[in-house]
């Protein structure tokens, strides 16, 4: 690691030999390898690796980024050039700059803590071909499951370095490895598809192969023979697998880029009621062995858990220091989120829904017809309005039970109203980006027959 932060120690000192009045630089560095079984056959084995460093320059008001990955001493000297050249010919960008308040420095504790690199020896090739083959076996395994589109599995490493001119430099490692299986029940025009996943930073935290089987194949087997309800009002529980969707809705309407722009549903709703008074989302990037953790964000300002929601009350936006600036705000509450080909954005962590008092079963148990939504379709999301338009399928709800299987449906409604009437369980789903429990919402309208 220490190698990539003198490499962007000398990417800053051309960059200034070649009149740069600020800039900051972005390494990542990644390995990976992938392997899948299908039908008991090895087949899209990979192993990756890249390198790429992101140099971004302020001269004179004005911004310009650029990327390669070539870390050689005159390499990195031609791109320092061209970022300065070209930072001369654009527009000013008053509001582009480095971030006031970066964290410094970075402690190897700080890091260590987040837990985010696994230190025992990743899985081989060969390693990750058995596991993929035990998923699938496990699937196949059960009557009425017909073929499969194969199994997977997977690890990475990547090393994160970043240093800007003000004085920071920090650097992380990280970890990822998943599994994935996608199989079919029934035969012919009755067919059916599902799937299951699981992701963590952690090898020893991923779930048993053969239990990701199990779950896509009794996933499918249950979705045979659907029928479509009569189109009317609803109400609709979002299985957890899927309703961190609307979690994800709600990030893109508070992120400070749309704000500036105007293009939010809630670009008016600061400090106001969003959701029910029980409802808090926080993000949060000090969680241990969480694929959002990191300990610093896209700018080197320290990553610090944030309160969106509280009591139902929207309390922040999501900002980098840009957005702040452009918005009159006092500066970036450590949410830029970048590649080492764009500049940094507003982005999310680890962003969650606190789980409410009720089991999923409870949650629904007073409903006499209703839609249990498993899988979402398309994304017919009016961010202006909030109008919400998604394809879906799932299975009936009567009297508080899941019943029939149901698919080609549309639900409809509109997010300012969704969020008002939100009702969580408390089985916080934590292996997805937006982290979230079953969510239940009344009378939403959905088209079927």
């Amino acid at each position: 690691m220490n190698d990539l932060l003198t490499t962007l120690e000398h990417a800053l000192a051309t960059a200034r030999q070649h009149g740069a009045d600020h800039a900051d630089a972005f390494i990542i560095r990644s390995r990976s390898r992938s392997a899948m079984i299908r039908q008991g056959n090895a087949e899209g084995i990979r192993h990756a690796e890249s390198l790429s460093l992101g140099l971004r320059v302020f001269r004179e008001g004005r911004m310009a980024s650029v990327a390669g990955n070539d870390l050689s001493t005159s390499a990195l000297n031609q791109l320092a050039e061209r970022a300065c050249a070209m930072a001369q010919m654009v527009p000013p960008s008053p509001y582009d700059g480095i971030a006031e308040n970066p964290l410094i420095p970075v402690s190897a504790e700080a890091v260590q803590r987040l837990e985010l690199y696994d230190t025992l020896t990743p899985p081989s090739i060969s390693n990750l071909l058995d596991h993929a083959r035990e998923i699938e076996t496990s699937a196949l395994s059960y009557d009425g499951i017909t073929n499969s589109n194969g199994a997977s599995a997977s690890t990475s490493e990547s090393d994160v370095a970043l240093a800007t001119s003000s004085g920071f430099s920090g650097a992380y490692r990280r970890t990822s490895h998943g599994y994935g299986i996608s199989v079919l029940a029934g035969t012919g025009a009755q067919m059916q598809r599902d799937y299951a996943f699981h992701s963590a930073l952690h090898w020893k935290d991923l779930r048993a192969a053969k239990d990701l089987g199990h779950e896509a194949a009794q996933r499918a087997l249950a979705r045979l023979n659907p029928t479509r309800p009569k189109t009317g009002t609803y109400p609709v529980v979002f299985d957890r697998r899927v309703a961190g969707s609307l979690l994800g809705h709600f990030a893109a309407a508070i992120n400070g880029a749309a704000i500036v722009q105007g293009t939010s549903f809630l670009k008016d709703k600061l400090n106001k009621h969003i959701f029910r008074h029980d409802i808090h989302i926080t993000d949060d990037p000090t969680l241990p062995r969480m694929a959002g953790s990191h300990p610093f964000d896209g700018e080197g300002t320290a990553s610090l858990p944030l309160q969106l929601i509280e009591g139902g009350v929207l309390k922040d936006w999501l900002l980098d220091s840009r957005c702040a600036r452009q918005l009159g705000l006092n500066g970036s509450n450590g949410r830029a989120a970048r590649s080492t080909g764009s500049a940094p954005r507003p982005g999310t962590s680890n962003l969650f829904m606190q789980p409410g008092t009720l089991s999923p079963d409870a949650l629904r148990h007073d409903i006499k017809e209703g839609v249990l939504i498993t899988e979402l379709m398309g994304n017919a999301i009016n961010m202006l309005t909030g109008d919400y338009s998604r394809g879906g399928s799932g299975f009936m709800i009567r009297n508080g039970e899941i019943a029939e299987p149901v698919s080609g449906i549309t639900i409809a409604g509109n997010l300012n109203d969704m969020f008002a009437r939100l009702i969580p369980a408390n089985d916080l789903n934590l292996l997805e980006g937006f982290h979230t429990p079953t969510i239940r919402i009344d009378q939403m309208s959905l088209a079927g027959d």
